[in-house]
């Protein structure tokens, strides 16, 4: 190596220099892809993105080829930079060699190389995988020797070297994905995705219009009234029961009577063959489930009732499907029959509303793992029926009940402790 000109050294320094970089950004920039985007360009038939997916089916003999090459190249350049620095400064060269290569090494070999690396990672692994691979190849039996020799190492301290790590994803974790997918989604689109992932969390009886809500035609009202009922109703599907909705007797599409009822031929009779078998779904059926469900049975309304079969309240397909891509009505959230905003910031709010609906339109936080309704949530956290004027704190807001009879609250004066009307309840 002494024999070599000066010049040569220096050039054949400056190579390994190149090879050592070559190495560290390949390793950084291998290893820093994103794996679906990878699966995702390979099923494209991208040939950067095939190799390297090739190449990284095997990671203990990608890390073996890079290592092997990287470890070579450093040693190589240590021993010419000491010859050459022992022919300049004598036995001092030693020392500057070893000074001079390690900071050469780390500025040119590995810190720079692996930081771009790691900023634009199919920039350096596309291009470095076809060098690679074909290095891979080149140092075959050396890295099988040298993975049998490491693996047999990990074996003895009782690690399982055939299990390789598993890409798929939690629930959790793809909630973390598409609220990181930042501009690459656009955010109706992330929250339709998050509505999807969230209907395994809600069950029917979240989303369903209790029993005392529910418009049905009721068999035993007069006929001239139900005919009134069915041409003004906004609905397409009514239930038709007797006496009491529990006595259900089945489900009446508009479309099934139009004619009838247009030449004034319905009669009860008429209207109970034009009803569809009703459909009945557990109150604690998954949305999920239920979604498959209305697939299945080809229904778009289904009976939600309890465990001993009494009637909760209905629940319909444009109720699900509002839980993926938001309310179908135009109106803003804070326009909701069931919320008035008030002049000192605080809300009047019905007492039948929806603890989800109220949490979706206004931004809040209440606790929707218990009661369903704000009825519901303060009866709980009082333990009893309140009396008007009875103020509770759950949280972080604090509920006033301006009205409550008929053992429930019909009214409530509601607002974030944070934003605290201008002249505080003295109770």
């Amino acid at each position: 190596m002494e024999h070599l000109h000066p010049a040569l050294q220096i050039g054949l320094l400056i190579i390994l220099l190149l090879c050592s970089s070559f190495f560290s950004s390949s390793e950084t920039g291998l290893l820093s892809l994103n794996r679906y985007r990878l699966r995702h360009q390979a099923q494209e038939g991208h040939r950067g993105a095939l190799r390297a997916s090739r190449l990284l089916e095997r990671p203990d003999r990608l890390l073996g080829t890079i290592l092997v090459g990287n470890n070579f190249v450093n040693i190589l350049a240590s021993a010419i930079a000491t010859v050459l620095a022992m022919q300049v400064w004598g036995e001092a060269g030693i020392l500057i060699a070893t000074v001079g290569l390690t900071i050469a090494l780390l500025i040119f070999g590995e810190i720079t190389p692996k930081t771009l690396a790691a900023m634009r990672p199919e920039l350096v692994a596309y291009p470095f995988s076809l060098p690679l691979k074909l290095l891979q190849t080149v140092l075959y039996p050396l890295v099988i020797v040298l993975n049998w020799i490491s693996n047999g190492l990990l074996r003895m301290l009782g690690f399982d070297t055939s299990h390789q790590g598993q890409d798929s994803l939690s629930s959790e974790e793809l909630r973390s994905v598409v609220r990181e997918s930042g501009g690459g989604l656009p955010l109706n689109r992330q929250n339709m995705l998050l509505g999807i992932l969230d209907l395994e969390k809600v069950t029917v009886d979240d989303i369903m219009i209790p029993r005392n809500e529910v418009a049905g035609i009721d068999l035993d009202d007069d006929i001239d009234a139900i005919l009134a009922q069915l041409r003004s109703t906004p609905h397409t599907r009514l239930p038709v029961f007797t006496k009491d909705i529990n006595q259900i007797q089945g489900v009446v599409h508009m479309r099934h009577i139009a004619r009838l009822l247009s030449h004034d031929e319905l009669t009860k009779e008429g209207l109970l063959a034009a009803c569809r078998e009703p459909y009945f779904v557990p109150e604690n059926t998954p949305l999920s489930t239920q979604l498959v469900n209305f697939q299945k049975q080809k229904r778009r309304i289904a009976i939600v009732v309890d465990e001993y079969g009494d009637v909760l309240g209905i629940v319909t397909l444009e109720d699900i499907l509002e839980e993926i891509v938001g309310e179908f009505s135009n109106y803003d959230a804070l326009r909701s029959p069931d919320i008035h905003p008030q002049d000192d910031g605080t809300l009047v709010i019905d007492g039948a509303a929806y603890l989800r609906d109220i949490n979706r339109a206004l931004g809040w936080e209440l606790p929707v793992d218990g009661p369903k309704t704000l009825n519901g949530l303060i009866t709980e956290a009082l333990e009893q029926i309140p009396d008007s004027g009875v103020c509770v704190q759950v949280g972080g807001y604090r509920l006033e009940i301006l009205q409550a009879s008929d053992n429930r609250v019909k009214s409530v004066r509601a607002w974030a402790i944070a934003a605290q009307p201008e002249t505080d309840d003295p109770r």
